[in-house]
């Protein structure tokens, strides 16, 4: 965390007053409580995530949280003038979810770790001014790539990851996606089943198919697990 604000020519946030967690996977769980710590804020999460980390971690430094706040899908919070909305995704996991932030008339959405769009997450994407959305694996590279077959089933599966290809047929349709976003993020890709540039032409080109008047006038960005984005401006 400290390298990518470094990167980015800043020492690090100044303030940080929550730290959000979508699922317990240790990709997304595992420094929770050391940040919490760090930068003496609460980690929000819903109470069957806590539970499975707690179990995840029976050297007890996941306890050593000192401000845990609930909250659940379909609930709507506020943490200062930021109102945010987390909604249930389709994932191996004990309770998933995606996350969707408005203020100041601005919204931000974001959802990785999901297997399909249902409707109510495609619902919850709409009107993003800055979207962020999983593009995880090619089905091809998956598929003849190097992990065993029961993770490839998984990886596949509707409570697995998104491939590019789920996520173009999104991005063409645009009763589905309204083209609305100044930044669209693909992330979460993997390293073994996936390249950028396989990620982006893939968006590219299902965004060209959308008519003129539902054209997407946004940026498209690639994230990466090595170099950090941004910062942006909403």
């Amino acid at each position: 965390m400290r390298r990518r604000f470094e990167a980015l020519g800043r020492q690090g946030p100044e303030r940080v007053d929550a730290i959000l967690i979508t699922h317990e996977h240790s990709d997304h769980s595992s420094a929770m409580a050391q940040l919490a710590r760090l930068w003496r804020c609460p980690a929000y999460l819903t109470e069957l995530t806590h539970r499975e980390i707690l179990n995840m971690y029976p050297d007890g430094r996941a306890k050593k949280m000192e401000r845990i706040e609930y909250i659940r899908a379909g609930e709507r919070f506020r943490i200062g003038d930021i109102q945010i909305n987390p909604f249930t995704i389709p994932h191996d996991a004990a309770d998933p979810v995606g996350y969707a932030f408005q203020a100041n008339g601005t919204k931000v959405a974001i959802v990785t770790d999901l297997g399909y769009l249902p409707e109510l997450v495609k619902h919850h994407l709409r009107e993003a001014d800055f979207l962020i959305l999983e593009s995880n694996h090619d089905l091809e590279m998956l598929k003849v790539g190097p992990y065993p077959w029961y993770i490839k089933q998984r990886v596949m599966s509707r409570t697995g990851h998104l491939s590019n290809t789920v996520v173009s047929e999104f991005l063409a349709n645009c009763e589905l996606f309204d083209g609305r976003a100044r930044h669209l993020v693909l992330a979460h890709l993997s390293e073994q089943n996936n390249t950028p540039d396989l990620a982006r032409i893939s968006a590219e080109e299902a965004l060209g198919r959308r008519s003129v008047e539902f054209a997407f006038r946004g940026a498209l960005h690639i994230a990466s697990q090595h170099t950090p984005l941004g910062p942006f401006e909403l």
